[in-house]
């Protein structure tokens, strides 16, 4: 595979500021009217205001990240290529980011590095791939000082549509998820189904503080609340579940209703 390694001038890695996130899940019935709130609220993000992301996710054999993040540990870390865009656009060689995602308590930084791969190792055909040979990968993850313990495997790619948005007062960025499907890669795990998708939408909020904005307090976010809400463990756990279990599809705690 040919892949091509290039990021900041003189290849350093990019790495975003430490910042504060916060998630609400909604419920399907809601997605349609939180859209709408937000676009009241909020202005479109100036680049990108809507579009594909798609993630393909790592961790080891025995999913030590994941069990991390779904225990609601303290320290977590989460390794990801990500790219954008629909299978239908890819061509030719494609831009990709390697990420390392940290989270300490509420607050979470993030290391990545742009690099290209051939688009055929990026659509859902190919889900199975890890992208990037593996000496690659462990190499890109030594420049962001990370150094696993165990040997990193593709596990789960999650896509879903994304609408980007700032708070006019705070220039926070908020975000609406919506339209979430995944593809379990990893040999042995889940039950065998090549996708599922999950209901519902996720607005994250991210700043510099954990206060929210005026806006979005008044408008009381379509009466959610703050939740731990992650796609990696929530798709996990639905790839997981027996088929045709109650709420199998739905975030812990909540019940979606089929209706």
């Amino acid at each position: 595979m040919s892949v091509h390694v290039y990021g900041a001038p003189n290849g350093a890695v990019y790495t975003l500021p430490e910042r504060f996130e916060r998630k609400y899940y909604l419920m399907p019935r809601d997605v349609g009217v939180a859209y709408g709130l937000l676009r009241q609220l909020c202005l479109p993000a100036p680049e990108y205001p809507s579009e594909q992301v798609n993630s393909l996710y790592f961790d080891t054999a025995a999913l030590d990240q994941y069990e991390r993040s779904d225990s609601g540990d303290y320290c977590k870390d989460k390794v990801r290529i990500r790219w954008y865009g629909e299978d239908r656009d890819l061509e030719g060689m494609q831009d990709v980011f390697l990420e390392l995602k940290t989270r300490r308590g509420f607050a979470g930084a993030k290391q990545r590095l742009k690099l290209q791969a051939p688009a055929g190792s990026l659509t859902s055909a190919n889900p199975g791939t890890g992208i990037l040979p593996g000496t690659l990968l462990m190499e890109a993850l030594a420049r962001f000082g990370y150094f696993p313990t165990g040997m990193l495997l593709p596990v789960i790619r999650i896509s879903y549509w994304r609408y980007r948005f700032s708070d006019i007062t705070t220039d926070q960025r908020v975000s609406l998820d919506c339209r979430i499907r995944s593809t379990m890669t990893i040999p042995q795990a889940g039950n065998g189904e090549r996708e599922l998708g999950l209901p519902g939408g996720v607005i994250e909020i991210k700043g510099r503080s954990m206060e929210l904005p005026a806006a979005l307090r008044s408008a009381r976010m379509l009466d959610t609340d703050w939740t731990r809400f992650s796609k990696y463990s929530a798709c996990i756990d639905a790839h997981c579940e027996k088929p045709g279990t109650m709420g199998r599809l739905s975030p812990s705690g909540r019940v979606v209703q089929p209706w």
